[in-house]
Order: C-alpha cells, then sequence, then structure tokens
C-alpha cells in the first residue's frame, strides 16, 4: 500500500532551493506546502509558481509539515536546520552540512538528541556514473579528481574547497572508506579572499591516495573521475555521464603466458596485442537527474525510517576533510 505524499517545505529558494521546490511539486511522493525566504518578494514568487505559501522566517511554519529541505546560505544552516529538527521535522541540509566541523558536530549532536533524521545534499552522490560505479565495489587504491568551473559569482564568501571541491571529497570518502592520515595541499586565491584553485593530495589510513584538483577560474566546465584499483581502471565524465570500466580478461595469467612462451622479462612480450587481453566495456549509465534521485531517497528514508543514503555522520567527515585541507593549503610557504 503506497503512502500518501509527505508534506514538505523548502527553506531558501535561491539557486538551488528553486530546484528543490521545482522538484517536490512534480514528484508524486511528496507535498509541497510551504516555502521560505528573507525575501518577500522571491518567497511569494516560487510559492505561487507551485502552489505553496510562503514565509520569511522558519518559525512561521505551520504544524504538520515531516520534511524541509535547506537551502539557506552554509553560515545559517544550523541555526534553520536545528529549529527543524527541534519541531520533529526531518531535514535535508544542502552541502556542506556547516561551515566548520564544531558547527557540523552540533547538528549531528542535534539529530541524535532529538532523533530526527538529518540528511545532507551531496547530490554528486546520485550522479548517474558515481551511482554506476558503486554498483561495481570497487576497492580503489588511487583516486584522481578533476573539477573545474567559470567563477558563478554565488559563494565567494568560502574557497574553492568548500564551494566544489567538497563534491569530491565526498565521493572519495564513500568509495575509500578509510580515514584520512596525511595531507599535502596548495592553494591560490585570485578573485576572492579565499582559494579559487586548489590541489590537494591525500593518504588513507588503508595506504589508499587521492588526488584532487578544483579550480572556479576555468573558461569551461570539465569534471572527472578516474578510479584505479588492483581489479579494475574506472574513468568517469560527470557532464558527459559516460564512463568505461577497464578489467583484465578473466583468463588472463601474464605469469603463466611468460613462463609457456620461454619470456624472460615482460619486454619480450612487447610483440603481443594487449588490448586482447583486457576488457573494456561502457558503464552503464541511467538518465535520472541526481536531485531527483537525492530526494527521492530522503523522502523514501522519511517514510520508512531507513537511515539516509548520506548520513549527518558522512556530512561531518567531508567538512572535516575540507577543513584539513584548507589548513594544509593555509600552511604552505612559498618562495618569494
Amino acid at each position: 500500500m503506497s503512502q500518501p505524499p509527505t508534506p514538505v517545505a523548502v527553506i531558501g529558494v535561491g539557486h538551488m532551493g528553486r530546484h528543490h521546490a521545482r522538484l517536490y511539486k512534480e514528484m508524486p511522493q511528496s507535498n509541497l506546502v510551504a516555502v521560505v525566504d528573507a525575501s518577500p518578494e522571491r518567497a511569494a514568487q516560487v510559492a505561487n509558481e507551485h502552489g505553496a505559501k510562503p514565509y520569511t522566517s522558519v518559525d512561521d511554519l505551520p504544524d504538520g509539515i515531516r520534511a524541509a529541505t535547506v537551502a539557506v546560505p552554509t553560515s545559517h544552516h544550523v541555526e534553520v536546520a536545528e529549529k527543524l529538527l527541534r519541531r520533529g521535522i526531518a531535514v535535508l541540509v544542502e552541502k556542506p552540512i556547516a561551515a566548520t566541523v564544531p558547527e557540523a558536530e552540533k547538528l549531528l549532536a542535534c539529530a541524535r538528541q532529538t532523533g530526527s533524521l538529518l540528511s545532507v545534499g551531496h547530490t554528486e552522490r546520485f550522479n548517474p556514473v558515481v551511482r554506476a560505479i558503486s554498483r561495481l565495489n570497487i576497492q580503489p587504491k588511487f583516486v584522481e579528481s578533476q573539477r573545474v568551473s567559470p567563477f558563478r559569482f554565488r559563494s565567494a564568501d568560502i574557497g574553492v574547497v568548500m564551494d566544489i571541491m567538497i563534491h569530491d571529497i565526498d565521493i572519495i570518502l564513500s568509495l575509500i572508506r578509510s580515514k584520512p592520515v596525511r595531507i599535502d595541499a596548495v592553494g591560490v586565491n585570485v578573485l576572492a579572499q579565499h582559494e579559487d584553485v586548489a590541489n590537494a593530495r591525500v593518504v588513507f589510513e588503508n595506504g589508499a591516495v587521492a588526488s584532487l584538483v578544483a579550480s572556479r577560474l576555468a573558461l569551461k566546465t570539465d569534471r572527472r573521475l578516474r578510479v584505479f584499483s588492483e581489479t579494475a581502471y574506472c574513468s568517469l565524465d560527470y557532464q558527459k555521464k559516460s564512463g568505461i570500466v577497464i578489467t583484465r580478461d578473466a583468463n588472463l595469467d601474464i605469469l603463466s603466458m611468460a613462463k609457456d612462451g620461454k619470456f624472460e622479462t615482460l619486454s619480450d612480450m612487447a610483440n603481443l596485442d594487449f588490448g586482447k587481453m583486457i576488457n573494456v566495456e561502457p558503464l552503464i549509465v541511467d538518465d535520472v537527474e541526481p536531485l531527483r534521485a537525492e530526494l527521492e531517497s530522503f523522502l523514501e528514508s522519511v517514510q520508512t525510517g531507513s537511515t539516509p543514503a548520506i548520513t549527518a555522520e558522512d556530512g561531518v567527515e567531508a567538512v572535516r576533510l575540507a577543513t584539513d585541507i584548507i589548513a594544509a593549503i593555509q600552511s604552505h610557504h612559498w618562495n618569494a
């Protein structure tokens, strides 16, 4: 038996909040009841578009709302989300969960204390190519991410690490599933007071290594992820929603081939066709809008009481690693 639509609200209807409101209105699992924004005109406009009621304060929200997206500026995440959690409302807070580790931990503690569901909007986790690679159950040894784009003149109050690199930080943490133990990073600020370009190398407790590059000074957007393991190599292009997986043939045994062919070293096998020794397959990618998939997952957790796909703990760890990368950037000494 299907459940009735969940009454929801969207707090903050700027760039991202507008998309949340649109999808909540379109999805049969939800009933968009309220829209909150500090701008009365913007709240009224978005509310009228989707048949909801406009408010200018989260304190004025009516009873009966079961879930809400918080898409206000990061500096207000704790203040707004905490009020909702204490009312027993499930919260999906846009990434990052908070501006600092102490604030993120405070929000996590509130969710645990109240028992209210708290999830974090790391939407890239729902990108079709990321979901495809997650299904392969690969244990990465080395991960390389690149995320560059033109400056959007949004989020100028934070650096590129918290702004866009944090997408890849969350993905890499979800793939490697180990504690970071060593970080080396550099960054340069060009247009804003915080870093606009950053490069980080992170070593994990299990020996895996990640290399991350982020820039908001590029002329065009380019977002890629490469994952190397002992069993496979995966290359993903977020923009094109495409990727390939390369694995060695199941019957391939280089040592036996060398012995049977009386090769002294691997270099003696140079005339063999390497392409016939591996399998190259395109990743099977669905065409679901990542934000829609994220909201569907969030509402399923609200309706069933299941653990959200991206937990508050995930959000805290992403902010923790991002903070450590920023600290490494700030401690780097350039030669004059």
